[in-house]
């Protein structure tokens, strides 16, 4: 496998998308991308991004992407939190999917964090076995839980 894994750049954000878009599409959910190019790049670029997009290439082409960010949990202290890792349809199961894992984990080392997460859905098998292979704990007892913002909102009108 020939790979190149770096920082993704405002020049990347477009692939990112196309891969966000996909990993969407996988999970069905193809509607659900709300964000643009511009978003990624105003928030993942710059002096102080949000988040830490690493891309992988093969070839020149950017073949996955794996978009991390910090969180604190009062319990542990710093932590990295994975928000997806996607590598296009037609590149998986050739090792790029671990190579972007890999970098991850580096990554979180290197910052010295106290706890990489992330979410899998619970019919993604293939993803979950690489997780549990890999050493990872799952939290089965613990709930996602989200308030997208239609129900933020109409959460803040009732109590305002």
């Amino acid at each position: 496998m020939n790979h190149l894994i770096r920082k993704a750049q405002a020049k990347d954000m477009s692939d990112v998308l196309a891969l966000i878009t996909e990993l969407a599409v996988f999970e069905n959910e193809p509607n659900a991308v709300n964000i643009s190019i511009d978003t990624l790049i105003t928030h993942g670029t710059g002096s102080n991004p949000l988040f830490t997009c690493f891309v992988i290439e093969h070839e020149g082409e950017i073949v996955g992407m794996a978009l991390v960010y910090y969180r604190f949990s009062t319990w542990e202290g710093k932590s990295l939190h994975l928000e997806d890792l996607i590598v296009s349809k037609k590149y998986r199961g050739k090792g790029y999917g671990k190579a972007l894992y890999n970098e991850v984990m580096r990554y979180a080392k290197s910052q010295n964090v106290n706890r990489v997460e992330w979410v899998v859905l619970d019919w993604n098998t293939d993803a979950i076995s690489f997780y549990e292979n890999s050493g990872a704990l799952f939290l089965k007892d613990w709930h996602l839980v989200q308030m997208n913002k239609e129900r933020l909102q109409k959460y803040i009108d009732s109590i305002s």
